[in-house]
């Protein structure tokens, strides 16, 4: 019983709203700097000039799409270091507050094109499986700082409740104009095959 309050403020300071945001952070952090500094020293592709015996030796057309994968990626060292480095970039600025959005805005853009990129080329589910865990850890660290998203929205687009009737102009233009544009394309092809052009375009 003597341990209960300390219990109590361990299990506080556990569920506390920033120390989870910083936990989520941190672990990001650990494991976006193992993938880039694995990228750095040559050892997650197929890098050029130092492909495995058994793929350097197999035809494209039996290789299977892992293996293309893994050597297109490591065929330009530039592209690597690229990809590197903005993970590298992205992890370290999630550890201060000032930076950890833009951290985010960094890492996102990378980690959606990984999953797209391993659910495309690759059959392995691990490597789809952690990215996936990053991407969900980056969105929690979002919805905790959803105020200063929104707030950072609102300075670079201008949109408040002052200017919804403005937008709602300018939705109501870009539809008009939508619109306009298909209605034009509908009536130009129309003509078009009433006076044969259609016709002459596909044999001519």
């Amino acid at each position: 019983m003597a341990n209960t309050p300390l219990i109590k403020v361990i299990k506080m300071k556990l569920l506390n709203k920033s120390n989870l945001e910083l936990a989520l952070r941190q672990c990001v952090f650990l494991i976006l700097n193992v993938y880039g500094l694995s990228k750095l020293l040559g050892g997650q592709f197929y890098m050029k000039g130092n492909l495995p015996a058994e793929i350097a030796n197999t035809t494209l057309g039996e290789v299977n799409s892992f293996s293309i994968a893994w050597t297109f990626m490591g065929h330009s060292y530039a592209y690597v270091l690229f990809v590197a480095l903005s993970q590298l970039l992205g992890a370290w600025f999630l550890l201060w507050n000032k930076t950890k959005l833009l951290g985010i805005l960094i890492l996102m853009p990378i980690m959606v094109n990984i999953m797209l990129f391993d659910v495309i080329f690759l059959d392995v589910y691990p490597a789809l499986a952690n990215a996936v865990i990053v991407t969900v850890m980056l969105f929690l660290i979002l919805n905790y700082n959803r105020e200063r998203v929104f707030s950072a929205f609102q300075l670079l687009t201008g949109i408040n409740q002052a200017t919804t009737p403005h937008m709602n102009r300018r939705l109501s233009a870009l539809v008009i104009a939508i619109l306009a544009i298909i209605s034009i394309y509908f009536f130009d092809t129309l003509i078009e095959y009433w006076l044969g052009a259609s016709q002459y375009k596909i044999t001519g």
